[in-house]
């Protein structure tokens, strides 16, 4: 019986954690990504395969469109211009601080 009660409790703990987790996460992982601390981007090419690379000296980890790193402090524009020379054109950036205005992805892919 005791066994069977300390089962419960782990179950119900780890649901309780899960709980937690859908609700601080939600349905979508970039805005939470960006929301803890994260720059996430969307490419307009996706990736042909899972591809990593330090850039301004943070690894950036990408596959298909969806590219995140840890945000470092940097200018979310500047952050934006070093990832599109590695990885390509951007559709969309999100930091900590926001997503950028079209005309800031503009600068940033390099058409203004």
């Amino acid at each position: 019986m005791r066994t069977n009660l300390k089962a419960l409790a782990a179950a119900g703990l780890v649901a309780a954690k899960l709980a937690l987790v859908v609700t601080l996460v939600g349905h979508h992982p970039v805005e939470a990504a960006a929301r803890g601390g994260s720059n996430v981007v969307s490419l307009t090419n996706p990736l042909e395969a899972p591809r990593q690379a330090i850039v301004g000296g943070v690894l950036w980890k990408c596959a298909g469109s969806n590219c995140a790193a840890p945000a470092d402090g940097s200018r979310p524009v500047l952050v934006c211009q070093r990832v599109a020379k590695t990885f390509g054109p951007i559709a969309r950036f999100t930091s900590p601080a926001g997503e950028l205005s079209s005309e800031d992805l503009s600068r940033c892919n390099g058409q203004s």
